[in-house]
């Protein structure tokens, strides 16, 4: 029964070791999400907390909510937009409709990305994929 539980023991301290480099780019990612997060906190109560409030869900039929958002969580291109480009039209978020319109809040680029890796990891929202400056900086209004 020893040797069992010794070869189960080895078994699973060889495989939960991981290599030196793949710690360090997981810390290093970890690292600048949680940056990110940080400061796109301040650029959400700065500029978004009025109309979505401070717990991220909104006010029902007139601003959608953020928290536990389908709409935000799975359409990551179109919440970016909406975000650098205003938004104007119907949406339906968690099965209800909202067609009130969204003015641009006139961020740059990073704090675009910053804000958008706060809510997408707040409020029972979760993204492991860091939002970057660049990948808002390519996308295009229409």
């Amino acid at each position: 029964m020893r040797i069992v539980i010794g070869f189960i023991l080895l078994f699973f301290m060889i495989f939960s070791f991981k290599s030196k480099e793949e710690k360090n780019s997981y810390i290093q990612q970890d690292s600048k999400l949680l940056q990110s997060i940080k400061r796109g906190k301040e650029v959400y109560l700065d500029m978004c907390v009025t109309c979505h409030l401070p717990n991220g869900e909104g006010k029902r039929k007139i601003y959608p909510p953020l928290a536990k958002s389908d709409y935000l969580m799975e359409k990551r291109e179109e919440s970016i937009k909406a975000i650098k480009y205003g938004l104007k039209g119907k949406i339906i978020v968690n099965g209800v409709t909202y067609k009130r319109r969204m003015s641009k809040p006139g961020l740059d680029n990073d704090e675009i990305a910053d804000v958008m890796n706060y809510i997408t990891n707040s409020w029972g929202n979760k993204s492991d994929t860091i939002i970057t400056e660049k990948e808002v900086e390519n996308i295009s209004k229409d």
